[in-house]
């Protein structure tokens, strides 16, 4: 609508400055009657003009009817002295141009001048608002931009209905775009089906980086429409992560701001699962925890980082705390709740949920595979060892997270004994009962055969543990035994021992206890030196006796071969030699003394 262009002036702040701006579209000829003063600038202007275009001067007029000359102060006016300059043209009858950037500007000021058609016809309010109907409301940018003209001409462009029309129409604009969008990628296949064609990311969603620019409240308004309009999640989420990089990153805000707008950023995120970045939920997160944003905000993050929490990274989950100076280095609290989230989807999988919810799979039962358990395990392991130097990291919270997944979640304990060696080395001052605490998480006997020789060795170790580390080294060497010569009289051992000296040691006294253990620990250790050399004797003749076979397949040579290996294979006092008549006890007495007690 054309009305020539003078709106892009600066504000007249003095009588002169306004002077040299109205001269040249007002009555020269004629000397002024009224004053009107708009937050300090000085307008020397006609009565008839603007009478007879404004309810609100003709009745301030009026008031004034006495006076040669009149002098009227227009408060709180809508778009201050700019806006009223371009209402004072209108009434002079000056063309200039109405636009996108102007619109709301005199939807506003013609409301507050009263230039409505009850007035006059063809006032200034009918133009605006046909231009806003018909113009503005077809096109999805200009729509974007009235918004942004908006945001300083609240509450008045809420009551005039200005923001509710454009939102409207950018959230159906969108929606019928990524219709079209959809329609154009349909497509027929060799078969003569008709099928859709792969799309892009975000494909005709070039309205994301537009609405960029609003302010976080009419921003959030503008989504909540386009979700009530069906407008796809992936396009959602899209907006919120470009959004949240102009306000967080590029553009330098107050805490408070951004305080507001990381929570409502998460207040508008899809349900969906998967549709937000997991690195963006970790970004958030951790801005939620420096902010300090309320407890429904971060609770909300955790959730739908718990949810997904496989596909996680050590370097997302290690949080920086942000609190007093005696805590943790890392957010220990945040890390341990979404690990629980992670584990309760198995508890809620048997619950049927009525309400579709972020945290359901698309699987039939939200159960967490045995895949995504190994993946977390390993990951809180690496998590565990990477904390576990930290001086402050009390033994409580550690633990806590060790033994936050279930127990079939780790099929070897190699990462959780590492991590647990590290706590260990780093706070060298914990009491014996403390180490028997943190040392229980441990499953010895899914130790690796490495792990399971250097925790035989660690003096950091509590004695208990050791004495279970023997165990189940001898337990292996034993069964290895066995399935190599399953004919002959060696028996595999089960794990009834370690029930038995657990019920022993509890009804002794604590000085007998520990000397029962060093003794356990002692006969272990000799027993398990005596194994290694006759598996490897063992191993020995296997080659010895595959090389003879070749050579002969007499019957006396097998005949003489299994006489020695039985010879070989009396350990346990299964035989009837004389050395089964020896205790475990007093053969140790007799052991090589180059085999150390490690106590």
């Amino acid at each position: 609508m054309s009305m020539d262009k003078h709106h892009h002036h600066q504000m007249p702040l003095t009588k002169s400055a306004s002077r040299q701006r109205y001269n040249e579209w007002v009555f020269r000829d004629v000397p002024s009657d009224i004053t009107i003063e708009v937050d300090g600038a000085i307008f020397s202007l006609h009565k008839f003009p603007l009478v007879s275009r404004s309810g609100r001067i003709r009745r301030l007029v009026a008031e004034h009817r006495d006076s040669d000359i009149s002098r009227i102060e227009l408060v709180s006016l809508p778009g201050g002295s700019e806006s009223f300059e371009l209402a004072a043209k209108f009434c002079y009858g000056v063309n200039f141009e109405i636009t996108s950037s102007n619109v709301a500007q005199l939807c506003c000021v013609s409301d507050y001048l009263e230039m409505s058609e009850d007035h006059s016809k063809n006032n200034l309010g009918s133009r605006a608002e046909e231009y806003l109907d018909s113009i503005v409301c077809k096109n999805l940018e200009m729509c974007v931009e009235v918004l942004r003209q908006s945001e300083n001409l609240l509450p008045l462009a809420d009551e005039l209905k200005i923001v509710s029309r454009c939102i409207d129409a950018v959230a159906s604009k969108a929606c019928v775009e990524q219709i079209a969008s959809s329609f154009s990628r349909l497509e027929y296949s060799s078969s003569g089906r008709l099928h859709m064609s792969k799309q892009a990311n975000c494909e005709g969603d070039w309205w994301i980086e537009d609405l960029s620019v609003l302010r976080i409240d009419l921003y959030q308004r503008v989504i909540t429409a386009m979700k009530f309009r069906g407008v796809r999640p992936e396009s959602i989420a899209a907006s919120l992560v470009s959004y949240a990089q102009k306000e967080l990153i590029q553009k330098s805000i107050s805490g408070s701001r951004e305080k507001l707008v990381v929570e409502t950023i998460v207040s508008l995120m899809p349900v969906e699962k998967f549709v937000v970045p997991l690195s963006f939920l970790f970004g958030l997160l951790r801005s939620a925890v420096m902010l300090d944003c309320n407890a429904a905000c971060r609770l909300d993050l955790e959730r739908r980082i718990g949810s997904q929490l496989d596909i996680a990274t050590l370097d997302d989950i290690l949080i920086p705390s942000f609190r007093h100076a005696g805590d943790t280095m890392f957010d220990v609290d945040t890390v341990h709740r979404i690990l629980v989230n992670f584990s309760q989807q198995e508890g809620d999988s048997d619950d049927e949920m009525e309400d579709v919810s972020v945290f359901e799979s698309d699987s039939p039962t939200a159960t967490p595979s045995q895949t995504a358990l190994f993946k977390v395990s390993k990951l809180v392991d690496n998590y565990l060892a990477e904390i576990a130097p930290d001086a402050n990291l009390k033994l409580n919270k550690f633990i806590a997270v060790a033994e936050t997944l279930p127990a079939h979640a780790r099929s070897v304990h190699d990462g959780l004994y590492r991590a647990i060696d590290v706590y260990l080395k780093a706070h060298l001052t914990l009491s014996d009962p403390d180490k028997r605490r943190l040392c229980k998480s441990i499953d010895f006997q899914k130790l690796s055969q490495e792990a399971g020789a250097h925790a035989a060795q660690n003096e950091r170790l509590p004695l208990q543990s050791i004495v279970q580390v023997l165990y189940f080294e001898q337990l292996r060497l034993r069964n290895a035994l066995f399935c190599s010569y399953p004919d002959d009289d060696i028996k595999p051992m089960h794990q009834s021992w370690r029930i038995n000296s657990g019920a022993l040691s509890a009804a002794m006294s604590p000085k007998d206890n520990y000397a029962s253990l060093r003794r356990e620990n002692r006969e272990l250790k000799l027993e398990l030196a005596r194994m290694r050399m006759r598996l490897n004797d063992l191993e020995k003749d296997h080659v010895c006796m595959k090389r003879d076979m070749q050579k002969s397949s007499s019957r006396r040579f097998m005949k003489s071969f299994s006489k020695r290996i039985g010879k070989k294979l009396n350990i346990f006092g299964h035989s009837s030699s004389r050395e089964s008549t020896n205790s475990p006890s007093r053969h140790s007495e007799r052991t090589d003394s180059k085999i150390t007690d490690r106590t």
